[in-house]
């Protein structure tokens, strides 16, 4: 009985040390210059669904405080 106790204590040590042994796994930060996310794929999803009749894009709401508060962009004026 007292065998098997000491057999219980070293496979506890062990998992002790594998645990302790182990490294954390790394916090990816995936937005970082753009890396997890196609950009130009983002920006024209934007603009083809926020698009209205006249040309502007509307801004989705959750993008403002990036766009200086700016709620519309309007289409460059052509002139002939």
């Amino acid at each position: 009985n007292n065998n098997n106790n000491n057999d219980d204590n070293n496979n506890n040590k062990k998992k002790k040390k594998k645990k302790a042994n182990k490294k954390p796994k790394p916090v990816l930060c995936h937005t970082i210059n753009g890396s997890g996310l196609a950009v130009g794929r983002t920006l024209v999803a934007i603009l083809e669904n926020y698009q209205q009749p006249d040309g502007s894009v509307v801004v989705p709401e959750v993008l403002r405080p990036y766009m200086g508060g700016k709620d519309v962009i309007l289409p460059a004026s052509t002139s002939s």
